[in-house]
């Protein structure tokens, strides 16, 4: 199913495949579903996926004004409210990760588990300028059938640049798992592990690629470990 949905003020796209327990998924900064629709469907067999594009990317509204992740985590929100849907897991990628964090941290109550991959709790600016920048505008429009405005990208990032959930990380008392690419350069393994031992019982899963390690060679992995989560009481 195909639909779009009025929230906080922007057209949302979304699209809602498989049966089962729901499974929200964010998306990184300046993807879209149509990059990732083949993923989408192996996670499909075994849940219900919830998939829409984020403010500023894809099929969704694009305001050229501020974003920050606390606006994106109530987009978030808004988009399970329309969906009618209490509960989710939540599966957030790089930037969605921050996203989802932020949407388990301000209501708890909705998030039933909380899968964080290839992200972190802040991102280090200085870092970033030098390696982050360059890696993410090569793959901003990578395969999208629906390019990004530049400052839409700009605005992404700057809402990441803004967010640290590093301080409140102890607070989440969700079932969590953090999967993450040893090689990844735009998130350092470093920074997934430190997220790890701040959030009370999460589980850390290791995979042999770098940032996008879930689209390539370890998808199939990556799938059956989401699904072993999502799937267990």
């Amino acid at each position: 199913m195909t639909d779009t949905v009025d929230v906080n003020r922007i057209r949302i796209h979304c699209e809602v495949r498989g049966r089962g327990r729901p499974l929200l998924l964010i998306l990184g900064l300046g993807a879209d579903v149509s990059e990732y629709t083949s993923l989408i469907d192996q996670l499909a067999n075994g849940c219900q996926v919830i998939a829409f594009d984020n403010r500023g990317a894809g099929r969704t509204d694009k305001p050229d004004q501020p974003y920050s992740i606390e606006i994106m985590a109530a987009d978030a929100l808004g988009v399970l409210d329309s969906m009618g849907v209490a509960r989710a897991c939540v599966l957030g990628i790089s930037l969605g990760g921050r996203i989802a964090m932020e949407l388990a941290l301000g209501h708890p109550d909705r998030v039933e588990r909380l899968i964080l991959v290839s992200t972190s709790p802040r991102v280090v600016r200085s870092w970033r300028r030098r390696h982050l920048s360059p890696i993410l505008s090569g793959m901003r429009l990578f395969r999208s059938k629906h390019p990004q405005p530049r400052y839409a990208f700009v605005r992404q990032l700057q809402a990441s640049d803004g967010y640290d959930a590093g301080p409140r990380l102890h607070q989440l008392a969700i079932p969590t798992v953090v999967l993450h690419g040893r090689r990844d350069r735009a998130a350092p393994l470093a920074m997934a592990e430190e997220m790890h031992r701040e959030i009370p019982g999460s589980e850390l899963v290791t995979f042999r690629g770098g940032h996008l390690f879930f689209l390539i060679r370890e998808r199939q992995r990556f799938v059956d470990t989401v699904a072993e989560f999502v799937g267990s009481s």
